[in-house]
């Protein structure tokens, strides 16, 4: 039995065009994989620590060697279970809205506290390398205007290539990626076209990933 990590970065639920794709996937992996156990998370919320000045202390006493104090050692046990729950997975599927051509705070939030030497990635002599390997993810990207390949507007997409950037640096190599665009500037026959279209491919995807 493997266990499929559903990351929400959405807090528009049903009306998120990147969580309902990302919903279609799971309904159609779950008929696939039915011993497969689903472990959903909406960043919008869950309790994400705060990487403040009492976790930022923890992390350089870690990577200095040296003992943490108390208030910190509290702190860094919530970055620990948090780092814990997500390399629990076996696989993963983000469902990622663009927002001011990134992705939304939540997640970076949630990214800053799970990316951590030692943990998810290291550093030797060789560079850095990822410690998160041997696992898939899917992520679903929505956008409101269209930055993909082609479109003119590809130098303002941070989000999909910050995804893929961040992903593969803690160690991810098989990374899928579905878009939904235009969802604004189209108007709600294009969204609703652009949706479809995301919903039967993320349908396909599911049931060899």
């Amino acid at each position: 039995m493997s266990q499929l990590l559903y990351i929400q970065a959405s807090p528009r639920s049903e009306r998120s065009h990147s969580i309902a794709v990302a919903n279609a996937f799971v309904e159609a992996y779950t008929k696939a994989h039915p011993q497969d156990r689903i472990v959903t998370m909406n960043l919008f919320q869950e309790p994400i620590p705060t990487f403040d000045g009492l976790a930022v202390q923890a992390k350089y006493d870690i990577m200095h060697g040296r003992a943490k104090d108390p208030a910190s050692a509290k702190v860094w046990s919530q970055v620990e279970k948090t780092i814990q729950q997500f390399t629990a997975a076996d696989k993963y599927v983000l469902a990622v809205p663009m927002w001011n051509f990134g992705v939304p705070y939540r997640l970076k939030q949630y990214l800053d506290v799970i990316v951590q030497p030692g943990y998810t990635f290291t550093v030797s002599a060789a560079g850095y390398q990822g410690l998160v390997k041997g696992k898939p993810a899917l992520v679903v990207y929505a956008r409101g205007g269209q930055y993909s390949q082609g479109s003119g507007g590809e130098a303002y997409d941070l989000q999909s290539k910050y995804m893929d950037l961040i992903l593969r640096f803690i160690g991810f190599e098989k990374i899928q990626g579905i878009t939904v665009e235009p969802t604004l500037v189209g108007g709600p026959d294009a969204a609703k076209a652009a949706q479809d279209l995301a919903i039967q491919q993320a349908r396909q995807l599911a049931a060899g990933f």
